[in-house]
């Protein structure tokens, strides 16, 4: 059987980057796969977190993923501090992985900054927890965005370090999953950014939780420029050089849509902005607004998304189980 492992973290104000970068493709997924799909709290705090926030934030990404389609009961939901695995393979794991490899890994010098003496132990050695993640199902494909794809190919040296030093093929090595396009969604309020929870504006970002008055102010207030919508015949390295806004929106309309930006072009190329703001509200509040909806219903009702997350992590338990006895015992330590 074919497993896919994902994580999210529950950092709040997810919005549209996520659901078209990832969640969509989650809910996709499940049609191929046995998937695992992973609130990492555990990442989450290796920075400081507020834990009345953190509670928050790990129930609302749980909603999400319960909104956008995903089945958890054909499917496992949960969170990663329920399940001890996580923890346990990655102390192993530290005794395998080599300084070298983690020293080589970009996104930790991003987000330390030049602060680094002061970040945490945890924020360093975390993709190392990722790998644990992964290899405590033996899930062979994970999904990737490219922000990813160094911390994967961690985890696989990892595992074919752990299977050469003990002589066993205990782990798989397990293959990307590259998906669809807009995995990179840009801020409405500056094309050349990242949209980001981060951002002081909500006006820079759709949050999956909003209702659809919300997402109709937000593309109408998104930034253009006075030009007409782009009609077909200049790549999309040059509409990012020279028109980043304009290539957003068609790339959010096409990611809605499931065509391609090429294909928006025909279809509205040569258009006043005006216009194609409308149509992409429609076709968004389409798509959005009742996400944004059960969403909200299901933070409301706390009681159910955790039992959902108990349910899951209890059968995630069930599934690291055999996993974790393999290790020990490859590795030499007396199970309990």
């Amino acid at each position: 059987m074919k497993r896919v492992f994902s994580g999210v973290q529950p950092t709040g104000n997810l919005h549209l980057g996520n659901y078209l970068g990832a969640i969509r493709h989650f809910v996709r997924l499940q049609t191929a796969f046995e998937c695992l799909y992973c609130v990492v709290d555990l990442h989450a705090i290796t920075v400081a977190q507020d834990p009345a926030t953190l509670r928050n934030n790990i129930r609302e990404v749980t909603a999400a993923f319960l909104a956008a389609g995903i089945d958890p009961e054909a499917h496992i939901i949960f969170n990663q501090s329920q399940v001890a695995a996580h923890a346990e393979l990655a102390w192993i794991f530290n005794c395998v992985a080599r300084l070298g490899w983690l020293n080589r890994m970009t996104q930790f010098k991003e987000k330390a900054g030049k602060h680094r003496e002061n970040a945490s132990i945890g924020l360093y050695a975390y993709p190392v927890l990722m790998a644990a993640d992964i290899l405590a199902y033996k899930a062979t494909h994970v999904p990737v965005g490219d922000d990813q794809k160094q911390h994967l190919e961690l985890c696989r040296d990892i595992a074919q370090k752990f299977n050469n030093d003990f002589g066993q093929p205990v782990f798989p090595i397990v293959e990307p999953l590259i998906l669809g396009a807009a995995t990179r969604v840009m801020s409405l309020r500056d094309g050349r950014r990242k949209m980001s929870k981060s951002d002081p504006s909500d006006y820079s970002r759709i949050n999956l939780n909003d209702d659809a008055d919300s997402i109709a102010l937000k593309i109408r207030k998104a930034r253009t420029d006075p030009a007409p919508v782009p009609e077909p015949g200049l790549s999309a390295e040059t509409l990012f050089e020279t028109r980043p806004e304009a290539l957003n929106l068609l790339t959010i309309y096409a990611a809605l849509d499931d065509s391609t930006v090429e294909e928006v072009q025909r279809a509205h190329g040569g258009q006043p902005f005006s216009a194609f703001k409308a149509a992409l509200t429609e076709l968004a509040v389409a798509r959005l607004a009742p996400i944004g909806a059960e969403m909200r219903r299901l933070v409301a009702d706390p009681g159910h998304v955790d039992d959902v997350l108990r349910d899951g992590a209890e059968r995630a338990r069930a599934l690291a189980a055999p996993v974790m006895r393999e290790v020990m015992d490859v590795v030499g330590l007396l199970r309990p």
